[in-house]
């Protein structure tokens, strides 16, 4: 079920919006496109500060050395 809403643009949302709508797509599609990869943008930095916090953990590390040494003795046996 879509859903309707109403914004107001400051300045320079309507500047990005007309920027977006300049080639022809219509206001509703800029929006839910600029909504959705923002979104996408936002999951995606989350991945990457996890991953940070992950490389800085030492027992973390560890633990993946331990699979990484379990899942090659596997190959190696296989």
């Amino acid at each position: 079920m879509d859903k309707a809403i109403s914004i107001r643009l400051n300045e320079e949302a309507q500047e990005a919006l007309r920027a977006l709508t300049g080639s022809g797509r219509s206001q509703s599609d800029a929006v839910r496109e600029a909504l959705v990869e923002l979104a996408r943008r936002g999951r995606r930095g989350d991945l990457v500060a996890e991953a940070k916090r992950l490389s800085l953990d030492r027992e973390d590390r560890a633990e993946k050395a331990r699979v990484a040494w379990l899942m090659e003795s596997l190959r190696a046996a296989g």
